[in-house]
């Protein structure tokens, strides 16, 4: 990575966005990083710093995130690369998931996204270049039993990559949604990802796929530290991509989910033309 920038992560004190620092670091970058405990950011980066600059932030506070915006241009001139990464994981049915739990969750993975997008996009339209990368997941393309809210979530994140992409290009921005499988971070730890406290006998098949899920902690086939070099490749790429899947198991999950669609809308072709008038 010859060409030094500034980059942008939050939800950088541990797992992938923990892993996307330290190379970033190492490579020479100038990186702004987040985290709601200042403290363990710290503790977990050790790094030059000129070159690092920790920052406490709370995503669903409009100000908290602007000042954090603020600070990194004051401190570094500009932002080049901003890496939407923070977020967790959701399980449950929807019946079981509170109001405020299923609230919570799109607050963090949701409308986190949109107010760093919201706060960083004047600078980069003002600049004429950046990169916005969001993350997502293969959840938010093909969900899977029990994960209904973090699936919503994350194909919201999808969604509005797509839109931002069209948006921003007029300014010279690009835009790129991340959508990783199974990667072995602390992501199926207590520490990233909340099950319902309110589970209800009827949904077997919920439970039994947590219980699957929860098995494979320490023991999914990706490598977090491949997954961030992928990333940070993205930023030296004169056109990027704006949906990249990460993982063997992501390609699956998404090529089986498009097939299905084309052939179910195919099946349904007479009804849905059905609608025009004649």
């Amino acid at each position: 990575m010859g060409i030094k920038k500034v980059w942008f992560v939050t939800g950088a004190s541990k797992g992938l966005g923990l892993s996307l620092v330290n190379q970033l670091l190492k490579a020479g970058q100038s990186v702004a990083a987040t985290s709601r405990n200042l403290n363990d950011l710290i503790a977990a980066v050790h790094a030059n710093a000129e070159k690092f600059l920790p920052l406490s932030v709370n995503l669903g506070d409009e100000q908290s995130v602007e000042q954090a915006i603020k600070a990194t241009v004051k401190h570094f001139g500009r932002i080049d690369i901003v890496i939407n990464n923070a977020g967790y994981g959701i399980g449950g049915s929807i019946e079981e998931l509170t109001d405020e739990e299923t609230r919570n969750s799109f607050d963090v993975n949701v409308f986190g996204t949109f107010n760093v997008i919201r706060k960083v996009s004047p600078y980069l339209r003002v600049q004429r270049s950046g990169h916005i990368i969001n993350i997502a997941s293969i959840a938010g393309i093909a969900g899977a039993t029990g994960w209904a809210v973090y699936s919503a979530a994350k194909a919201a994140v999808i969604a509005l990559s797509e839109v931002l992409a069209e948006d921003l290009k007029a300014f010279g921005v690009n835009v790129t949604v991340v959508a990783p499988g199974a990667f072995r971070t602390s992501f199926l730890t207590s520490e990233s990802l909340v099950l319902t406290k309110n589970p209800i006998a009827d949904y077997e098949d919920v439970r039994a796929v947590h219980s699957r899920y929860l098995k494979m902690d320490g023991e999914q086939v990706g490598d977090p530290e491949k997954a961030a070099a992928a990333m940070i490749s993205l930023a030296s790429m004169p056109t990027p991509p704006i949906h990249l899947l990460l993982g063997n198991d992501a390609l699956q999950r998404a090529t089986t989910k498009t097939d299905a669609l084309i052939k179910e809308y195919q099946d349904w072709k007479a009804i849905t033309i059905s609608t025009d008038f004649d």
